[in-house]
C-alpha cells in the first residue's frame, strides 16, 4: 500500500480498574498487558507513532521501556467518568498533528500488528473514513431476550426462530474492542469513531478478540497464547 496518509496509534491506560485491578500491567505470560498493544503499534507498517496516555507513573514507565512514547494523562481524565475519547482529545491537542488516529485498547493482547495492517489496508481500499474491528458474536441475539421479575417465559423467542437451528440464523457480528481508526477531522466533528457514514468493518476471529475485563478474560487469554 502506497498512501502518503499519516496514522498515529493512541492507547489510552488508567492506573484503576474496578473489576480486574491493576489490570494493564498485569503480567501475562512474562509480560505486561499492555506491552502486546504497544508491540502491535510498534510493528505495524503504516503506523507512524504508538503513544500511551496513562495517569498512573508504573503504566507510564513500563511503556516507556517498551518503546511507545508517553503522555501523562491530568488527574480529571483518570477517574471513572473519564472516557477513552477525553484521553484521546488530550493527546491530539498535546501532540503533532496526523491524518488518522488509531485507538487500541490496551485489553485486546491477541490483536497483531498483522490485524493493524490489514484493517488499514482495508481503510484504503474502501477510502474510508473509518473501520471498526468486529468478529462474530458467541451466540445469536436471536435467541436472547430480557425477563421481568415473574422470570416468565412466554413469548420470549419469536415464533419464526422457535424450530430453527442455530447454524440455519443469519450471521451477527459485534464491535470487538480491539481497533478503531478514524480520520482525526472526522473524529474531532462526531466526538466517536463509529462515524455516521463511510465507515467499514475489518472482520476478526474470535481467538484474536478476546478484550481482558475480569480475570476469567485474562485467564482465557493466557490459554489461547500457551
Amino acid at each position: 500500500m502506497k498512501s502518503d496518509k499519516t496514522f498515529l496509534a493512541i492507547i489510552p491506560a488508567r492506573g484503576g480498574s474496578k473489576r480486574l485491578p491493576r489490570k494493564n500491567v498485569l503480567e501475562l505470560n512474562a509480560k505486561a498487558l499492555i506491552s502486546y498493544s504497544i508491540e502491535a503499534g510498534l510493528n505495524s507498517k503504516y503506523i507512524d507513532k504508538t503513544i500511551v496516555s496513562s495517569d498512573d507513573k508504573e503504566i507510564l514507565d513500563i511503556s516507556s521501556f517498551c518503546g511507545a512514547q508517553t503522555i501523562k494523562r491530568p488527574d480529571y481524565l483518570a477517574n471513572d467518568t473519564a472516557t477513552s475519547f477525553d484521553a484521546i482529545l488530550h493527546t491530539i491537542k498535546n501532540i503533532e498533528p496526523y491524518d488518522y488516529i488509531v485507538l487500541l485498547q490496551a485489553t485486546s493482547p491477541l490483536r497483531t500488528s498483522i490485524h493493524l495492517d490489514e484493517a488499514i489496508e482495508l481503510l484504503e481500499e474502501k477510502n474510508a473514513d473509518a473501520i471498526v474491528s468486529v468478529c462474530e458474536m458467541d451466540h445469536s441475539p436471536l435467541w436472547s431476550n430480557t425477563l421481568d421479575d415473574s422470570l416468565s417465559m412466554k413469548s420470549f423467542l419469536k415464533e419464526e426462530i422457535l424450530n430453527k437451528r442455530s447454524q440455519d440464523l443469519e450471521i451477527y457480528y459485534r464491535l470487538n474492542g480491539a481497533i478503531y481508526i478514524c480520520k482525526t477531522d472526522k473524529l474531532l466533528d462526531e466526538k466517536s469513531f463509529l462515524l455516521k457514514n463511510n465507515i467499514f468493518a475489518y472482520k476478526m476471529d474470535r481467538e484474536s478478540s478476546v478484550d481482558i475485563d475480569e480475570e476469567i478474560d485474562f485467564k482465557i487469554a493466557k490459554s489461547l497464547m500457551q
